[in-house]
């Protein structure tokens, strides 16, 4: 009903009443309730935001590190393979060096180092990848001279020239019970830098006295953290401002980068006492938190235009007596429309609003996947780059039958990593698989025997307790293979600092199929969130918590269970039951 209509049918009555006090009352209330509610909103998102990503930055820093080490342990070994060569051995002893430096560049592009050189004893550089380097004398270089005084491979740090750091290998290569040269290569740690500068806000590598040896910002390179916290210009007075109500209102920052607040994650890199510090900033939290806020905000003025469209109805009933009162309509008129005004203003905002939350869920489960991709596949990709280097070797080495040996290993690898994409996949949805009959002791056996560098690398004590007739399960034996080598990979790990380390293995065969795997490492904390993802007991940087959930997930896809309970005396026990494949069973195929 419009103003004139109004002013037509208004009767002579009383004169207008005043709003009764609960209503105006109730509008009081409600305002402050809605100032509440967004204070407290704002507060417990912005933690619990926060925490989330300070959870996802964990894991990326987790994988950085993997990324650094496992780059290292690749070029570790280039060395060795090298200072055994026949071709550079004579070399070295007869002088000759024609052909050196293109076998060094065939070697640098079969193995991916970033660089090659080959000193005589005098430290004088005699073959090189890059062919700049030859006759420049190196010998009071530091990993000449410490290649020189330790007969096994030593790894050197040292700066250059444009302030930055370089990392290589070298050892000594031995003539006749004699030191006739050393070999040198050099590891490209600087491409992390190009990657990480463009997932990551700020990452810096330091090593063990504290100095800044990697880094997103060049600039941070030779300095502390201290140091490379403070270089940073000064900021406005707008920006001061800015600052300022940002720490006010939210939980004071870690540290601050160029000014912006950001947060900071330490990890520890298990190389020479290196560390990896990594910074993000809160401004994905802010947009999510701003985006319920808005959320709240929409439905608050919803409630408070109802409030107002109350008190207007009460206001035009009154401005039918009198027509002194048409100048007051008007005016509530006005503020109506400027409400829905802000109204469809708050419903475009709630469109954009619904848009980020939608795109802020699948950056989550890209994290999550990706995570996970990468835990599982890193140390199969590492490995199968260690055999194909060394089956390269063997095969300019005319040693083929040796060749043969890596490359059977690599192509189970490459079958194991097939059937790990195909676990994630089934990780996410439940789906069949193609079963078959498999014996638990060949898979035991298998699992053993891929895991037979690491147990190679520690003194641990295997007690197995098999039976004599085979333990026939229906099930997917990569996968079943799979779940053995978490098991034993955590055993491994938890006898770490055990001072008799040892792992007991049984297996029996009864009304299920029952394998157990027993340790004497420091036990479990807490049973109930052990088979929750990304939830570990190990040390940052050591592992991301993934292992046993898709284990979890892999036997109960089998038609069996695995639990997990502390031993009485000390360590840890996994049990994992099937149900055995028999006359009775076959119908569960």
């Amino acid at each position: 009903m419009t103003l004139s209509e109004l002013s037509a049918a208004a009767p002579a009555a009383d004169p207008p009443r005043r709003s009764p006090w609960w209503l105006r009352g109730a509008v009081v209330a409600l305002i402050v309730a809605s100032i509440a509610i967004i204070w407290v909103t704002n507060a417990w998102m912005t933690a619990r935001l926060t925490e989330t990503t300070r959870n996802r930055a964990e894991v990326r820093v987790a994988l950085y590190t993997g990324n650094i080490i496992s780059e290292l342990q690749r070029n570790s070994v280039v060395p060795l393979l090298l200072a055994r060569d026949p071709e550079l051995i004579n070399a070295l002893s007869t002088g000759n060096f024609a052909l050196t430096s293109a076998r060094l560049i065939s070697a640098q592009k079969e193995i991916g180092a970033a660089s090659i050189q080959l000193l005589d004893a005098t430290g004088r550089v005699v073959a090189a990848t890059d062919r700049n380097q030859l006759g420049v004398n190196e010998g009071a270089s530091q990993h000449f001279i410490t290649g020189l005084r330790s007969k096994d491979t030593v790894f050197t740090l040292g700066e250059t020239a444009s302030g930055g750091f370089e990392f290589s290998y070298s050892r000594a290569v031995m003539s006749d019970n004699a030191i006739a040269g050393v070999i040198v290569v050099g590891v490209d740690l600087s491409k992390f830098e190009r990657s990480w500068s463009v997932i990551a806000d700020a990452i810096a590598v330091t090593d063990s006295e504290g100095r800044i040896i990697l880094a997103t910002e060049p600039r941070w390179r030779g300095l502390t953290m201290d140091q490379a916290l403070a270089v940073r210009s000064a900021p406005s007075a707008i920006q001061r401002a800015l600052q300022a109500t940002t720490d006010w209102a939210n939980e004071p920052p870690d540290a601050y980068v160029q000014g912006e607040a950001v947060m900071r994650i330490d990890s520890r890199v298990p190389f020479r006492g290196w560390r990896m510090t990594s910074f993000s900033t809160y401004d994905s939290v802010r947009e999510r938190v701003n985006a319920v806020l808005a959320l709240e905000i929409m439905g608050i003025a919803i409630l408070l235009a109802l409030a107002f469209y109350m008190l207007s109805r009460r206001a035009r009933s009154q401005s039918r007596v009198l027509l002194r009162e048409s100048a007051e309509l008007r005016q509530l008129n006005s503020r109506l429309q400027r409400e829905i005004a802000e109204r469809e203003k708050a419903q475009k905002d709630l469109a954009v609003a619904e848009q980020t939350l939608a795109q802020s869920s699948k950056l989550a489960a890209l994290g999550e996947m990706s995570a996970a991709v990468s835990h599982e596949l890193n140390q199969p990709l590492a490995a199968m780059k260690t055999y194909l280097a060394g089956a390269r070797l063997l095969l300019q080495r005319d040693r083929p039958a040796e060749a043969l040996s890596s490359f059977q290993r690599i192509d189970d690898l490459i079958e194991r990593m097939g059937a790990i994409t195909r676990q994630l996949k089934s990780y996410a949805r439940k789906g069949g698989e193609a079963f078959e009959p498999v014996d638990l002791r060949a898979c035991l056996s298998s699992a053993l025997t891929m895991m037979e560098p690491q147990l190679r690398s520690r003194q641990v004590r295997i007690v197995r307790s098999l039976p004599r007739q085979p333990v026939m399960v229906m099930a997917d034996r990569i996968r079943l293979e799979q779940v053995i080598i978490n098991l034993l990979r955590n055993a491994l790990d938890a006898t770490r600092e055990a001072k008799d380390p040892q792992i007991e293995i049984l297996l029996a065969a009864g009304e299920t199929a029952r394998m157990t795997v027993r340790d004497n490492g420091h036990g479990i904390a807490d049973l109930d969130k052990l088979f929750e993802p990304f939830w570990t007991t190990k040390k940052p940087g050591d592992g991301v918590g993934l292992g046993l959930a898709i284990s979890s997930g892999i036997v109960s896809d089998l038609g069996g269970r695995l639990t997990a309970r502390n031993a009485p005396g000390g360590g840890a026990v996994f049990e994992m039951q099937l149900p055995i494949l028999g006359g009775e069973a076959r119908a569960a195929e």
